[in-house]
C-alpha cells in the first residue's frame, strides 16, 4: 500500500502524517475548527433563534423592540460573505486571542458566521411548529421555561436536520479560513497543493473534505430518522443527555 502511494501519490507521501503540514495535523485542525466554532456559534444561534420566536409578534414574550434589534443583527451578520468577515473582524480577533492567524484565531469569525445562519434556521423550524401544542401548554399553566422545553422537544428532528446543514456549511468555511492561514485541509489544498502544482495533494484534500461532509450528512439523516419515532418523554431524555454531555 505504501509503495503504491509513493508511486502514484508522491507529493501526498512526502507530506507525511504528522508535523506542521502533515495529513493528521490537517484533519485534526479541520475537526477542531468545525466542532469548537459550532459549539460556540451553535449555542448562541440556538438562543438567538429561540428569542426570535418568543419575542416575535404573537410570541409568548412578545417584544417588538427586542425582536427588531435581534432580527436586524442576525440579518446583517448573515449577509456578510465569510471571506470579508474574516478581514472585517480581524482587529476584534486579535483583541480576543492575541493573533489574527492560526486555527484558534479562526474560531472567532467561524463562530460569528455560524451564529446568524443557525439562528435563522432555528427560527424557521420553531415558527413552523403546530401552534396548538404551544397553546395547550399555556392552557395548563406552563411557564416560559416549560414552553421552551415544548419547542425543543417538538422541533428536535428538524433541529437536528438544520444542525446537519449548518455543520456542512461550516466545513466549507473552515476550508476558506485555512486558505488564509488557519491551517486544516483547506490550507493543505491551497498552499501545498494548488500553489505548488501538486495536483495529487489538492485532490486528496478535497476527497477528505467530501468524506467528512458525507459522514456528517449520514449521521444527521440517521439521527433525524431515529428521533422522529421517539416518544415525547424519550425526546426529553435525549435533550437532557445532550445538555449533560456538552457541559
Amino acid at each position: 500500500m505504501i509503495d503504491l502511494i509513493k508511486t502514484f501519490l508522491p507529493n501526498v507521501y512526502k507530506m507525511g502524517w504528522s508535523g506542521q503540514a502533515g495529513w493528521g495535523t490537517a484533519i485534526y485542525l479541520t475537526l477542531y475548527m468545525t466542532i469548537i466554532s459550532f459549539l460556540i456559534g451553535g449555542i448562541l444561534g440556538l438562543i438567538a433563534g429561540l428569542f426570535l420566536v418568543l419575542t416575535a409578534p404573537g410570541g409568548i414574550l412578545e417584544n417588538k423592540t427586542a425582536f427588531f434589534i435581534l432580527d436586524k443583527v442576525t440579518s446583517i451578520f448573515r449577509a456578510i460573505p465569510f471571506i470579508i468577515l474574516l478581514a472585517l473582524i480581524n482587529p476584534f480577533t486579535r483583541m480576543i486571542v492575541g493573533t489574527g492567524i492560526g486555527p484558534t484565531a479562526a474560531l472567532v469569525p467561524l463562530s460569528l458566521a455560524v451564529f446568524p445562519f443557525f439562528a435563522r434556521q432555528v427560527q424557521v423550524v420553531l415558527s413552523e411548529l403546530d401552534r396548538g401544542v404551544i397553546e395547550a401548554a399555556q392552557a395548563v399553566g406552563a411557564n416560559t421555561w416549560d414552553i421552551i422545553g415544548v419547542y425543543l422537544r417538538e422541533g428536535l428532528p428538524d433541529l437536528i436536520r438544520v444542525t446537519t446543514v449548518t455543520l456542512i456549511s461550516l466545513v466549507g468555511e473552515t476550508a476558506m479560513a485555512g486558505a488564509i492561514g488557519a491551517g486544516g485541509l483547506g490550507n493543505v489544498a491551497i498552499a501545498y497543493g494548488y500553489q505548488r502544482f501538486n495536483q495529487d495533494v489538492t485532490i486528496l484534500a478535497t476527497v477528505l473534505l467530501l468524506l467528512l461532509i458525507f459522514f456528517i450528512q449520514f449521521l444527521g439523516d440517521f439521527l433525524t430518522r431515529k428521533i422522529s419515532f421517539l416518544t415525547y418523554s424519550s425526546r426529553t431524555s435525549y435533550i437532557c443527555a445532550c445538555i449533560i454531555f456538552f457541559m
